[in-house]
């Protein structure tokens, strides 16, 4: 796992992404299409077609992180980016499904 400063936030493109795009590829669509910086700090997730790959990308000084594992339970969103906590993103990359919140005294049913 990641070891994730405090404050630091994790996108995640909605969708599918190109999985042969590189750091320089998935950068650029960092910039354009999540608006964001991709030597800011923050995590940047990218999904595959099939939904068997996922690329995290992190400026720390050493470049790309890439996760092969499994299929990942992936939101969508109209605006094609969610935000997620660092714990969110651990119960993704088990394939846990973290977007379900039991609400105290309900049972399931």
């Amino acid at each position: 796992m990641i070891p994730v400063p405090s404050g630091v936030k994790v996108w995640l493109a909605t969708g599918h992404t190109d999985m042969r795009k590189g750091f320089p590829g998935l950068s650029l669509m960092v910039q354009e299409t999540l608006k964001g910086d991709p030597h800011g700090g923050h995590l940047f997730c990218f999904r595959g077609r099939r939904g068997g790959l996922i690329k995290v990308i992190w400026h720390d000084g050493q470049g790309a992180c890439l996760f092969t594992r499994g299929r990942f339970i992936w939101p969508s969103a109209a605006d094609g980016t969610v935000v997620i906590t660092p714990a969110q993103l651990g119960y993704l990359l088990e394939g846990i499904d973290w977007r379900c919140r039991k609400e105290p005294g309900v049972q399931a049913g």
